[in-house]
């Protein structure tokens, strides 16, 4: 087409190009569905690495076993990540003494 013949159809004629994503979600996530980030998934649950995909899992409650990095980029290391602990409690070392193992293993504790 020459560009007198697109300028007298004008530019209502031309489709619109606007490509869509591969991957829409029609709704929050629940537990186990696949995400690429945590706003994908319902309140309550985070978007972390399970094997090779990332499936929305439960926001770590007090008392639950977390993962404390020590140097910055580990998270993106490990094969079963988990979420980060709930607003209001933080990842810190098991207060319980015991075997040097439980020293080792942290949980989520009110501030």
């Amino acid at each position: 087409h020459g560009a007198a013949e697109l300028e007298e159809m004008g530019t209502e004629a031309l489709p619109r190009r606007t490509p869509a994503p591969a991957w829409v979600p029609t709704a929050k996530g629940e537990e186990g569905d696949f995400c690429l980030r945590s706003s994908d998934c319902s309140a309550g649950l985070c978007c972390a690495r399970h094997f090779w995909s990332k499936i929305c899992k439960p926001v770590l409650r007090e008392g639950q076993v977390c993962t404390r990095h020590r140097r910055k980029g580990t998270h993106g290391l490990e094969i079963f990540q988990r979420c980060q602990c709930a607003e209001g409690l933080a990842c810190r070392p098991q207060r319980e003494f015991g075997p040097a193992d439980a020293a080792r293993l942290h949980t989520c504790q009110r501030h």
